[in-house]
C-alpha cells in the first residue's frame, strides 16, 4: 500500500457533518513523505481515488521522473489546479494542515473550495493523521535514517583527531559539518552545537570563537541529513584533563541514558522512558536537567513522539526517538550523551555506533 493510500484509508469518512472525500498537504516535509518528491513549490492532494502532486515548470522534468504513486500537475495557476482537481472528483469536505499552514494559504484554499462548494476543515486532524503515519518508520525509511548516522559516527571519529588547543568552538562546528558532507551528507541536520567549559551549561549553546582549554567539557551535538532524513548525537568529551566531579557528571548522565534506553520497548508509554531517565538525574542534581529525554526523528529533526513527562503516547516497532538526558551547571559546565534507539517488540536497537565512555582528548 502507498503512503497516500495509507492516509486517504485513515481519514475520517466525516467531521461534524462533513464528508471527508479528500486532503490537501502543503508542508514540505509532509508532501516529501506522501509524494517522495522535494521542491520549494509543492503541495499534494489525495483523494480516495487518486493523489496528485501539484509543482510549477522549474521542477516539473524532475517530479515526473522522481514520484511514482501521485499524479504529478504541472500548474500555471496553483488555485485553478487545485480547483479542476475537486471538481474532477466531486470533493465536497477537504482536509488541511493546521499547524504549518499561513493565513494567506488558509484563506487561499478556503476560497479555492468555495469556487466548487467544498468545505474545508482546518482542525487537527490532518495534522494527527500524517503525525502518526510519520512516527513508524518503514525499513526503507530505517536503512536512510542509518546511512545518516553512519555518517554522523564517522564525523565523531575524525574530530576527535581534530580537536585541540588552537581550535575554537566554531573550528570543529566548521569541520564536523565540511566532513559530513564530504561524506555524502545531502545537508546538516540542524545547527551544529559545540559548546565547551562554562558555555557547556547552555544546553543548545552556539558555537563561539572560544579556543578550547585544559580541563574543558566539550559537548557536541550534530547531524546529517541523507536522503531527506535525519541523524542525531551528541557526545562529550574531555581536553587534557578531567576533575572529580566532571566525571561524577558523567557517570550520572551515562547511568540516566543507559536507564532510559533499557527501558525502551513497543508498548511502554513515553513519559515512562523520561522517567527512567529523571529519576537517576534528579537523585544528584536536583533541577539541573529540564528539557525532555527525547524526541522522534525522520524526515524532521524533531519529530512526534517525544520522551517527555506529558508524553503517554505507547511507542511502537518501527519509531525512531533519540535518548539524551543531559546535566547543565550553569556558569560551570554541562554534559549531554545522546543516542537514537528503533523500537522493537522486545526492546530497542541503538543506531548510534560511537563509544560512550568519557574520553580524555
Amino acid at each position: 500500500m502507498t503512503r497516500w493510500e495509507m492516509l486517504a484509508q485513515a481519514m475520517p469518512r466525516e467531521i461534524d457533518g462533513v464528508p471527508i472525500d479528500a486532503a490537501v498537504i502543503t508542508s514540505e516535509e509532509n508532501c516529501r513523505y506522501i509524494s517522495g518528491f522535494h521542491a520549494s513549490a509543492r503541495v499534494a492532494v489525495v483523494t480516495r481515488e487518486a493523489a496528485y502532486l501539484l509543482t510549477d515548470f522549474r521542477y516539473g522534468e524532475a517530479a515526473r521522473m522522481q514520484v511514482k504513486d501521485c499524479k504529478v500537475v504541472v500548474y500555471r495557476k496553483l488555485s485553478k489546479s487545485i480547483e479542476e482537481i475537486l471538481r474532477r472528483h466531486d470533493i465536497r469536505g477537504v482536509l488541511l494542515e493546521r499547524e504549518k499552514l499561513t493565513l494567506a494559504q488558509a484563506e487561499m484554499y478556503r476560497n479555492v473550495c468555495g469556487q466548487w462548494n467544498a468545505l474545508p476543515v482546518t482542525d487537527a486532524t490532518l495534522d494527527t493523521l500524517l503525525r502518526e503515519l510519520r512516527a513508524v518508520k518503514t525499513e526503507a525509511e530505517i536503512r536512510e535514517i542509518q546511512a545518516a548516522q553512519a555518517i554522523t559516527d564517522a564525523a565523531f571519529s575524525h574530530i576527535l583527531q581534530y580537536i585541540d588547543g588552537t581550535r575554537s568552538e566554531r573550528d570543529i562546528a566548521l569541520e564536523l559539518e565540511f566532513f559530513m558532507r564530504r561524506q555524502g551528507a545531502e545537508k546538516i541536520a540542524f545547527d551544529t552545537i559545540v559548546v565547551s567549559g562554562a558555555n557547556g551549561s547552555m544546553c543548545h549553546g552556539v558555537p563561539s570563537d572560544k579556543k578550547i582549554q585544559k580541563g574543558d567539557l566539550i559537548t557536541m551535538d550534530f547531524g546529517a541529513v541523507v536522503n531527506g532524513y535525519h541523524s542525531d548525537m551528541t557526545r562529550t568529551v574531555a581536553y587534557g584533563q578531567v576533575n572529580e566531579e566532571q566525571q561524577a557528571v558523567y557517570r550520572t548522565v551515562l547511568q540516566a541514558q543507559l536507564a532510559a534506553i533499557e527501558a525502551v520497548r513497543a508498548g511502554v508509554p513515553c513519559n515512562e522512558v523520561d522517567r527512567a531517565a529523571r529519576e537517576v538525574i534528579d537523585r544528584c542534581y536536583p533541577g539541573a536537567f529540564g528539557h525532555t529525554t527525547g524526541h522522534g526523528v525522520g524526515l524532521e529533526i524533531h519529530e512526534w513522539p517525544c520522551f517527555a513527562p506529558s508524553c503517554q503516547t505507547p511507542t511502537k516497532p518501527g519509531m525512531v526517538i533519540t535518548v539524551e538526558p543531559g546535566i547543565y551547571l550553569e556558569g560551570r559546565f554541562g554534559v549531554r550523551i545522546e543516542d537514537m534507539v528503533l523500537v522493537t517488540e522486545n526492546g530497542c536497537e541503538n543506531l548510534t555506533r560511537s563509544a560512550k565512555e568519557l574520553l580524555v582528548l
